[in-house]
């Protein structure tokens, strides 16, 4: 019996320091490995959000957007669909531009391609040479030296996610992407994993990653004021998404 409470105290122990220490670091802002050298970017850098979907920038790369503005990067976003799955293309293009201000996105940086080519629709395989050309257009324009985007899962397994990595992924190995023009990719992480919040932060810290972003408490409701924009999306799964997921306060990344 007393063996048991022994065990059962040392547990309660650990997993309290463990907390305490996984919330330390939420609460630091952390950022680690960015360009090499944290905070040695300045107002010239130009980081370009790659996204497929309205609800995107807010649902999987929140804290990525902030701990790059937190860095000085300059920072636009690229939405390849307006999200019109379920016809409600026009409200989610307005969603996605009122999410992007709470994060700190200007609507003059923010560029939503419709193409008849490309659909909203997890059914629709996306044409790799479509996608690269038209990102290569925009990076071209607008002197990019930073491309954020999904890795090779997607972070949820969607069509259109990994599409978008393939398009990068293509113009990265044909050697068409601009000199200094560098590309990170978002860790996807299993279904508990994905779940466990900042439980996850000791796990994601003890892995080897490029790029580490973590958020304030501060910047983790502005993270969540950004997901509410996206009003016609929030479905009840998605308000347990929101409370539980680790992708509202961890990003983990890696340089392709």
């Amino acid at each position: 019996m007393e063996l048991s409470a022994a065990l059962l105290l040392a547990t309660s122990t650990g997993l309290g320091l463990w907390l305490l220490w996984a919330w330390a670091w939420s609460c630091s802002g952390r950022t680690r490995g960015v360009g090499g050298e944290p905070g040695r970017v300045g107002a010239r850098s130009r980081a370009l959000l790659l996204i497929a979907h309205p609800d995107d920038e807010a649902m999987f790369f929140a804290p990525t957007l902030l701990g790059l503005t937190r860095l000085r990067y300059r920072v636009s976003l690229l939405c390849f669909s307006a999200g019109n799955y379920y016809n409600q293309g026009a409200v989610r293009k307005r969603e996605l531009l009122q999410s992007c201000d709470v994060l700190g996105i200007p609507p003059s940086s923010v560029t939503i391609i419709d193409h008849r080519h490309l659909p909203d629709d997890p059914k629709v395989q996306w044409n790799t040479e479509l996608v690269a050309t038209l990102l290569l257009r925009h990076i071209q324009a607008n002197h990019i030296d930073l491309v954020v985007t999904f890795d090779t899962d997607g972070v949820s397994g969607h069509a259109n996610h990994i599409a978008l990595y393939s398009a990068v992924r293509f113009l990265h190995s044909t050697g068409k992407l601009p000199r200094g023009c560098s590309v990170l990719t978002l860790e996807s992480v299993n279904i508990l994993r994905k779940y466990l919040s900042i439980l996850d932060l000791p796990f994601t810290w003890l892995q080897t990653q490029d790029v580490l972003f973590v958020l304030t408490k501060k910047e983790v409701e502005q993270a969540k004021k950004a997901m509410l924009c996206h009003k016609s999306q929030l479905l009840w799964f998605r308000h347990l998404y929101i409370t539980f997921s680790r992708f509202m306060i961890i990003n983990s990344l890696n340089f392709l």
